[in-house]
């Protein structure tokens, strides 16, 4: 990778949607500007606040897939990331910004 690339593994989200009331919504569906999360998976020399392994959130519509040995990836400046999610230091119960 060079400068301040990300090559981010997005997640399976990216495909159809369950609503909570069970409606499958597809991939194809419009709507508002929705953001994806996904994990990053090797970084340039001059990323500052990301690291090997962490979960960002990113807007999927701004960035370039490349495909690697059959798993699709996205590239990614460090500055289009919008955040990183890290593990509570207490009560391990999931995820928060």
């Amino acid at each position: 990778m060079l400068h301040d690339r990300l090559l981010v593994e997005p997640d399976a989200e990216l495909g159809e949607r369950t609503s909570a009331a069970g409606i499958v919504i597809p991939a194809t569906a419009e709507v508002g500007k929705r953001l994806a999360w996904g994990s990053v998976v090797a970084a340039g020399p001059h990323v500052r606040q990301v690291q090997l392994g962490d979960t960002v959130l990113f807007d999927p519509e701004e960035r370039a897939e490349v495909e690697l040995e059959a798993t699709t990836y996205m590239l990614l400046r460090e500055r289009d990331v919008h955040a990183i999610s890290e593990q509570r230091a207490s009560e391990s119960t999931g995820l928060y910004l």
